[in-house]
Parts: C-alpha cells; structure tokens; sequence
C-alpha cells in the first residue's frame, strides 16, 4: 500500500474516528442513527408475567400461587426441599398480579406429550417436583417417574383457578394457618385450600405470540407499501392494506389497489 510523503520531524495526522463525528451530530443536530434504532427498537422479550386461563397455555417458566392469606408461592431450593414462600411482588396484595422476586419461587412447566392436563415441574436445583406417598414435597430427582406427573385441573366454579392432583389422586394443598405456612400433597379432595393460581412469561402465552405475530406483519411504511403500487396512495389505501397484512388477505388487496391505480391512469 502506497503511503503519503513525509518528511523527519513533521507531527502525524491524528485519524478521524467516525465515532467521534456521530457524536459531535448527535450532539450539535439531535439523537445519532444508533440512538435513534434503539429508540424505535421494540423489546425482543416480553418478560411480563400474566395468568394462565387454561392449561393448553402452560409453557416455560411459572408461577404456583396460592391466594390465602398470606399469598404465598410454592418454592423449593437446592437442596430439594420444597416449600411455602411469601409473594411480595404484588399490586395492592392481588394474587392475580403476582410476580416472582425470588428465582425459587419459579418452575419451568413442561406438558406430558398426548396429555391435556399432565404436566412435569422442575425446580430451580434443575431437578423434579414430586410428591411422596405420605404427602410430601421434594425436587431431589432428576428423571420423572409417575410422583413427578401431575394433573392441572381447572376450578369449576373458580374460572383462572387451578388444583394440582397427584397420580395418587391426592392434592397439593396449603395450609395457611401454620408458622410458617405449609405445602403438602395429601389432600383428599378439592377445596379452596387446593385452588391455586398460575402466573407465567407473556412471551411464552400462545395468544400473546400470535398478537405480537400480528403487530409484526402490519408494521410496514406508507413508502415501503407505495413502491411496491407503484405510485402515491391516499390515507384510506394505507389504512387498507395495512388492515389486510393483518387479517391475512394482503396480497389480493393489494392487487386490487393496483388493479384501481391503473384505471385511473387511463381515466
């Protein structure tokens, strides 16, 4: 590479730095490019938390609150033991806003294949929540056998409420009145003791996936929709096929958009 002439004693150039100038425009004009983007970036994730209406939901990292009082979570830590934690992330004590503020406060759900209601849970330790035959709660295995399969069954008169049914036939219950309060999984039957609410990441909520597939596929630009017309649009055209990304017909709206400019031309 051929270098520029120089002579003994003459100081360098500095080099300019192309960083260095996208802050003096950030500066002097506004905002530079890459503030900008990140500005308009949406965030990848969606880490809220929000509540499983039915169990064909059930994905990913959850939540098992039991709406007594106190509202507690089911927790385990790593040693296995498993139990009742205090919620303090909530909205004015509401077990339908809970949120985790302690990683042993969450499970990672994951549904038995060709079963709607079976689902594993396996703690923060990497190992399995099962229940013993005397009722007891542990997550000290990592291979799940039938005392780590539990079935989640809707509340029937509670809608947004679960129980959790051993393979036993038992239920996971708490009982609030104790210091501290605790969990087992001996009871015999279904009661308000039982009922538990299930709190997960919005991310992994199907019906949240396909609003934000949604959003994706109706984001384009009036420039970006008017190249590929081939000409100006007015408002109502934009609104049009904007809606028609959407709801899926996009393609035969926008041939007839195109089919409408070309009579004009010719008006």
């Amino acid at each position: 590479m051929v270098k520029a002439l120089t002579f003994k004693g003459d100081k360098p150039k500095p080099k300019k730095r192309k960083r260095a100038q996208e802050d003096k425009d950030a500066t002097e004009d506004g905002p530079a490019t890459k503030q900008l983007a990140a500005a308009d970036a949406e965030p990848e994730e969606d880490e809220n938390w929000v509540s499983v209406d039915n169990v064909s939901d059930l994905a990913g990292p959850v939540m098992v609150v039991f709406p007594s009082e106190p509202v507690v979570a089911l927790a385990c830590d790593q040693l296995g033991s498993v139990f009742a934690s205090k919620v303090e992330n909530m909205v004015e004590g509401v077990a339908s806003s809970a949120e985790p503020h302690d990683v042993r406060q969450v499970f990672v759900v994951t549904r038995v294949v060709g079963s709607e209601q079976n689902i594993v849970l396996k703690g923060c330790n990497g190992r399995y929540l099962g229940c013993d035959s005397v009722g007891t709660l542990t997550t000290t295995r990592e291979a799940i056998s039938p005392e780590e399969t539990f079935s989640c069954i809707p509340s029937p008169t509670q809608p947004g409420l679960f129980s959790l049914q051993t393979m036993r036939k038992h239920y996971i219950s708490i009982d609030a009145d104790a210091a501290p309060p605790a969990v087992r999984g001996d009871a015999d039957e279904a009661s308000p003791t039982t009922e538990i609410r299930l709190r997960m990441q919005a991310r992994f909520k199907p019906r949240n996936k396909v609003d934000k597939a949604e959003k994706v596929r109706a984001k384009i630009s009036r420039k970006e929709l008017e190249e590929e017309v081939g000409r100006r649009l007015d408002d109502d055209e934009v609104k049009k096929l904007k809606k028609a990304r959407r709801d899926g017909n996009y393609h035969e709206v926008m041939l007839d958009v195109k089919v409408k400019g070309k009579h004009d031309k010719f008006a």
